[in-house]
């Protein structure tokens, strides 16, 4: 299912002037919307790089290719300064290690703080990122570990507008913020998704299909994950 989260996460960005993105499948999806569906769109990596063409799925923000491709490279603190706080990034990508059913997210560690049993990354820029920018959609596996009742740690609030996993997407209740399950991928039923999560999972009446990836979408993803 992880093509179809990818693709379903590009499609988002087929109107959208830019986008505030990290590596993995963040970044993938990214690369896949400019190959398919927003040419125009402007990459925006945490590093610095604004408007960076990378040709392949970058391994790092440091990945040299993003700063030899940019349209600009500018500091980290003009990065958080001047282009996300005032909410000049429309779109950013997220990712978290537990998301909580208001959608707060943890990205520090897994286990009590002082003496964890895995850490992780850290914030990075995701406090600052979920309250500058207007859309925030968080990307990650669909699973009891991923989904929690409680976080372990809370990085950062919860803002997302939607959460895409390799099973459907969530989305908040417009009055109590909760995550409710908005649509499934081919092939997975709300059971699944149910069974996958670590809360109870709200749903929506009019559950809606993403629709499966199209040749295009699928013969792109391939030609990019191959490079």
């Amino acid at each position: 299912m992880s093509e179809q989260q990818t693709v379903v996460a590009a499609r988002r960005l087929a109107g959208a002037r830019n986008v505030f993105i990290g590596v993995g499948r963040p970044s993938t999806a990214a690369i896949l919307a400019r190959m398919v569906h927003n040419p125009d769109l402007v990459l925006v990596y945490e590093s610095g790089t604004i408007g960076a063409k990378p040709h392949k799925v970058p391994l790092s923000i440091g990945d040299g290719e993003l700063a030899a491709s940019a349209d600009l490279v500018v500091s980290v603190p003009e990065m958080f300064n001047y282009w996300i706080a005032p909410g000049r990034i429309e779109v950013a990508f997220l990712g978290a290690a537990q998301v909580d059913r208001t959608g707060n997210l943890n990205s520090t560690v897994i286990g009590d703080y002082e003496h964890p049993r895995t850490r992780l990354p850290g914030a990075g820029g995701a406090p600052e990122i979920a309250t500058g920018c207007d859309d925030v959609v968080v990307i990650v596996p669909h699973s009891q570990r991923t989904f929690v009742e409680r976080l372990d740690f809370r990085t950062t609030v919860g803002a997302p507008s939607a959460v895409i996993t390799d099973l459907g997407v969530l989305e908040p209740d417009p009055q109590t913020r909760e995550l409710r399950l908005t649509a499934l991928h081919p092939g997975v039923e709300v059971d699944d998704v149910r069974a996958a999560t670590g809360f109870e999972l709200a749903v929506v009446e009019e559950l809606e299909r993403t629709e499966p990836a199209s040749q295009t979408e699928s013969d792109a993803l391939a030609e990019l994950l191959a490079r």
